[in-house]
């Protein structure tokens, strides 16, 4: 298909020349991601809301009414652990050693459905994000930049180390699991503030992929070259939407994940929480995180881009990053209104892949009504 895409920087451009005349390609996912924040433009069109709750009136975002005649059935669970039992042999099995052998996961070609390939746009839902409730000894050891931080954010970004500190080294870290196939693998997930305290968000094929959900699913936030400073974080139950359940839509890779309480302690009150938001406007200043552990990076640390979003015009109805990000930051989030002063957010996007003739340039999902119902699912969810 022969198609031009205006994109707001030289760097967009140059990424995606070659999206003109290409149809069908293959994608290669990306499973680990590392923003960099900047002063950016206020979240629009969506104020504040407690968890749960949205502003005006209208049905809540769990319900099916406002989702359009034509909506699926709601997102779909699975249970991942069971019991205390299970739970400890997750964390057995992750041993070191199995974590930096675990493989950046990749996303097959997208598929296309007739008649829900398009997220549903609802009313601009958002809530904010929320602190951790730090200990007398904090366990996390970051590096901080004090007066000058603002001018070390780089607005635009296509793949730099995160060094600013702030509450986004806390909350976003790496996902690792075993596949359907008995290989171990990675991606990138975020905390995000909930009702339960509880819920990563990531990418759909992070929790599922090739008919089967993933097994010995666990979150480490804040993961620092092999370290785990916030704990390891076993999921009970994983979540995505129904159209990436039943046909892997690319449109609807979201996956989201319910860990369990580790030591008496909630996953937000140790790591804290980024802010989601929902049916945003597209073409925003976006920041966007991950681990990505394919070559050149190796997943040791956490990478950022950043930059104005764009419409994919190809195939899918996905928002484009300039953003060299590989393998293993799939599931990183995508923020509007990034503070760098204190690393927080509001996620409002995932890395999800990107085609193999714009390696330079990241797709994500458009968070409308059907991932917004994912979140609620999620936080409403027992974490045991």
């Amino acid at each position: 298909m022969h198609r031009r895409v205006a994109l707001l920087s030289a760097v967009t451009r140059r990424a995606l020349a070659p999206l003109s005349a290409v149809t069908h390609r293959r994608l290669a996912a990306l499973s680990a991601v590392t923003l960099a924040a900047t002063a950016v433009t206020a979240l629009a069109a969506a104020g504040p809301a407690q968890a749960g709750s949205r502003p005006g009136s209208g049905t809540g975002a769990g319900s099916s009414a406002g989702f359009g005649a034509a909506a699926e059935p709601g997102p779909v669970r699975w249970s991942a652990t069971d019991s205390s039992s299970e739970r400890t042999s997750v964390l057995r099995y992750w041993t070191s050693q199995r974590m930096l052998a675990a493989r950046p996961y990749d996303t097959p070609t997208p598929r296309r459905a007739t008649g829900f390939d398009q997220p549903t746009q609802g009313t601009p839902w958002a809530t904010r994000g929320a602190s951790a409730a730090l200990p007398q000894r904090a366990p996390l050891r970051v590096t901080t930049v004090a007066a000058h931080r603002p001018a070390e954010v780089v607005a635009n970004s296509t793949g730099l180390r995160w060094v600013d500190g702030g509450g986004v080294v806390r909350t976003v870290g790496r996902v690792f699991f075993t596949t359907a196939g008995g290989g171990n693998a990675s991606c990138s997930g975020t905390a995000v503030t909930s009702a339960n305290k509880s819920v990563v968000m990531t990418a759909g094929h992070c929790v599922k992929m090739g008919g089967a959900f993933h097994r010995n699913w666990v979150f480490v936030p804040g993961f620092d070259n092999g370290r785990r400073p916030l704990g390891t974080w076993v999921a009970t139950r994983l979540l995505t939407t129904a159209q990436w359940n039943a046909r892997e839509d690319i449109n609807f890779d979201v996956g989201a994940a319910v860990v369990a309480p580790l030591q008496g302690r909630t996953l937000v009150d140790v790591a804290g929480g980024q802010g989601v938001a929902f049916n945003q406007p597209r073409q925003r200043q976006t920041f966007a995180f991950g681990y990505p552990a394919a070559a050149p990076f190796d997943g040791s640390a956490l990478i950022y881009c950043s930059g104005r979003s764009f419409n994919d015009t190809v195939m899918t109805q996905d928002q484009g990053l300039a953003c060299r990000m590989t393998g293993g930051s799939s599931g990183g989030p995508w923020f509007r209104g990034f503070d760098g002063s204190t690393g927080l957010g509001w996620l409002n996007s995932v890395n999800s892949f990107k085609y193999n003739f714009a390696p330079n340039v990241m797709m994500g999902p458009f968070f409308g009504n059907e991932a917004q119902a994912l979140y609620q699912a999620a936080q409403t969810t027992n974490a045991l």
